[in-house]
């Protein structure tokens, strides 16, 4: 008698060793962003500490890479071959499988099917808004970086922007910028034509996200404010509110179930 161990039994121990990287940085990522959700007192500066700890980390890329990216993919694309295959036993089917929805583990296997598919797409849509759509600008003015964020103007905005030492940039004056700064010729080899090349740069990154209406660019002071003004802008809309309460309930269901 062969008493070895399954081979596909050891595919899915591996497929869920790939997960355990996803439900490690969903702990960190619930961590940091709970800063944000308390706002109000502190301005979101638990949040904005945190956030630029992390940008600050060293090899931040590569961990980025092969801590997160890879066995992320990797569990994505597993996943996917599983989901193909799977077939759940919590509800009625056609009578060609077993039908056991008293077992709370056979139910939780079903919704760690349905999770898998919100957690598909929805992974995809955060990355894309987030390290892409928004992503801040870099921008390097005198001996520190600024960046830039599009978002959209509400009445708070101002008070907030001065509390935040945050710069705001209606479509007058990105335009007054270009202007400004876009004819002049610096000196070469000289502090002030640094500073001015400096500016130029920053001149032509606050137009390279078009501004729509009711839209302005924002220049934080530092990565993390300028992520927490991304958040912000992200949850002042219902809708938004909506798919990432299912995204994050999905994803804390599918991690931790997992």
């Amino acid at each position: 008698m062969n008493a070895g161990i399954p081979q596909e039994f050891l595919w899915r121990r591996l497929h869920s060793l790939t997960g355990l990287f996803f439900a490690l940085f969903l702990i960190e990522h619930l961590l940091v962003n709970s800063q944000a959700a308390l706002f109000l007192g502190d301005d979101g500066q638990g949040f904005v500490n945190a956030v630029n700890s992390i940008h600050n980390f060293p090899y931040l890329p590569l961990v980025e890479i092969f801590l997160l990216g890879v066995p992320i993919l990797i569990h994505m694309a597993w996943g996917i071959k599983y989901l193909q295959t799977s077939q759940p036993n919590s509800y009625h089917h056609s009578g060609t499988v077993p039908y056991l929805p008293e077992y709370p583990r056979n139910r939780a296997y079903t919704w760690q099917r349905i999770t898998s598919w919100i957690l598909l797409f929805g992974v995809i849509a955060h990355v894309v808004h987030m390290r892409f759509i928004d992503e801040p600008i870099a921008v390097k003015v005198g001996a520190h970086d600024t960046y830039l964020v599009r978002i959209q103007k509400d009445e708070g905005l101002p008070t907030l922007a001065a509390r935040l030492d945050v710069k705001l940039f209606n479509k007058d004056a990105v335009e007054s910028e270009a202007t400004k700064y876009g004819q002049a010729i610096p000196h070469a080899h000289s502090v002030e034509g640094q500073l001015l090349e400096q500016h130029q740069k920053r001149a032509e990154a606050l137009q390279k996200r078009p501004l729509g209406e009711n839209q302005i660019i924002a220049e934080a002071p530092d990565f993390g404010t300028a992520e927490l003004l991304i958040v912000r802008d992200t949850f002042k809309m219902p809708l938004m509110i909506a798919l990432y309460t299912i995204f994050v309930l999905s994803a804390c269901f599918h991690g931790f179930n997992g």
